[in-house]
């Protein structure tokens, strides 16, 4: 079976006032209808591979790869036109932070009707049914009363869910999800990610995971990529994580505090400037 998405080489650069800054460097990988983990510090470059795959880089940014291709369709190559009809329908992105992604001045039930309807047709009523549905899905108390609320009489952990619900609620092949439990209390975090499990096993859906949450990444997802300074350092069964080898992802496992293994201070990563050696 061919890989759902291709990644070969990918790059990000921006322009700064002492000359071009690649943010993302030569990272490669392949995704079939699983669950990819992406794990690594602030600023290592996960949000801007996913970002990059779906097509919304800032303007000032350059984008180039050896290969970009979902389900066999060549991003690089595609024009404006191909990328609106695969973005929202076929490929989705939640972002972490729901107050830059819900629009202000629109109720939360036509914004999720709206999704349906742009991406997959039908009538208002079956639109307005779908978006119930899926807030419903997320677990959202009253989602009749929530799809008549404005984005800012809404908790931020109600918006995240308003926000997964309103990428699913299209059912892409491929959902990125950077951050997408991060405002949400342990019990919804477990709850969100069974329905993310469901798409993934039922509907053949593949599953981008972007996290700080090594524990989290490693119980939810296949397989995991630790990044740092926009590249992968390593690549690995998600359940052999807490074996991985590279002396980075060794640093950020011994960060995490341990109940059993109580200590003052927690280790201060140390980094190798070789980790960036393109050698």
């Amino acid at each position: 079976m061919s890989a759902l998405l291709e990644v070969e080489d990918l790059r990000v650069t921006f322009p700064t006032p002492t000359g071009p800054f690649e943010a993302v460097r030569g990272v490669s990988f392949s995704l079939g209808r699983e669950r990819l983990g992406i794990v690594g510090e602030s600023g290592s470059g996960k949000s801007l591979t996913g970002r990059a795959v779906i097509g919304l880089l800032p303007p000032n940014a350059r984008l180039s790869a050896r290969r970009l291709a979902f389900d066999g369709v060549d991003l690089l190559g595609a024009d404006a036109r191909m990328l609106r009809r695969l973005r929202g329908r076929r490929m989705s992105l939640v972002l972490q932070d729901p107050k830059y992604s819900l629009n202000p001045v629109l109720r939360i039930g036509e914004q999720i009707a709206e999704a349906v309807r742009l991406h997959r047709g039908g009538s208002a009523r079956e639109a307005r049914r779908r978006a119930l549905g899926m807030l419903e899905a997320v677990r959202i108390r009253d989602p009749e009363r929530a799809m008549r609320l404005y984005p800012h009489e809404v908790s931020g952990g109600m918006g995240q869910r308003i926000m997964i619900a309103m990428m699913l609620a299209p059912e892409p092949d491929l959902l990125i999800a950077d951050e997408p439990t991060s405002a949400l209390d342990v019990t919804v975090q477990m709850q969100v990610l069974a329905i993310l499990d469901n798409l993934v096993a039922k509907r053949g859906m593949g599953l981008i995971f972007i996290s700080h949450d090594l524990d989290l990444v490693a119980s939810f997802c296949d397989r995991v990529l630790v990044m740092y300074g926009g590249r992968v350092m390593e690549e690995c069964r998600a359940r052999e994580l807490a074996s991985a080898r590279h002396p980075y992802t060794r640093g950020l496992l011994d960060s995490l505090p341990r109940i059993d293994r109580p200590r003052e201070l927690l280790p201060t990563l140390s980094r190798d400037p070789a980790w960036l050696d393109p050698a």
